[in-house]
């Protein structure tokens, strides 16, 4: 009998993603891969609630994929990850000056990283969000500028990568999934592909 690996990689999964980070977690979960980006404007309406953004963009996504791209096998996969706090979405950092602001705005508190998730093929669809509690200690301004120097973070939303030296010694907490904040949560990700072999 197959196992749900073996049943998951019959499909031609596609992620539709340049994520270096997102390529290497679906990696992890020794599912067979092949990616095929889309440049797609990230923009949403000013009226939906900040905690439907990142699903409701990985929905754009998923929509924006060419249609004849799809075949009878094929499974598309896309993702969103947006970090938050007081209601304010920071996105990526154009400059040095721009992650300091957004680390500074982050240090000492707690805020949210939430992804949202689609996936596809010819006969299903479905989407989710998943949501991490990210706090951090206060964070020296010698502190921030060393993490901006050395590891230039401005193309992470929020400017800064979990799995990097600032979360190692600057996350108090975390309360949800670690792997979302990296902006794939696998765990959710696995239960939703386990439903398409169904």
């Amino acid at each position: 009998m197959n196992s749900i690996i073996d049943r998951i990689n019959q499909f031609d999964i596609i992620l539709a993603s340049r994520s270096s980070r997102r390529q290497a977690l679906l990696r992890q979960l020794d599912i067979k891969f092949r990616v095929s980006a889309l440049d797609i404007k990230e923009v949403f309406p000013d009226n939906i609630p900040v905690s439907e953004v990142a699903e409701y963009i990985s929905n754009q996504k998923i929509a924006g994929y060419p249609e004849n791209k799809i075949k009878d096998n094929s499974l598309i996969i896309t993702a969103d990850t947006i970090v938050t706090i007081d209601k304010i979405i920071l996105g990526k950092p154009d400059n040095e000056k721009d992650a300091f602001q957004m680390l500074q705005m982050l240090s000492g508190r707690s805020h949210e990283v939430i992804t949202g998730v689609s996936i596809k093929s010819l006969k299903h669809s479905s989407s989710f969000s998943s949501s991490t509690t990210v706090k951090f200690k206060n964070l020296t301004e010698q502190e921030i500028n060393y993490y901006i120097n050395q590891y230039q973070p401005f193309d992470k939303a929020g400017a800064y990568g979990i799995q990097e030296w600032i979360g190692k010694i600057g996350v108090e907490s975390i309360e949800g999934s670690f792997y979302n904040v990296m902006g794939l949560p696998i765990q959710k990700l696995y239960l939703e592909l386990c439903n398409f072999t169904n």
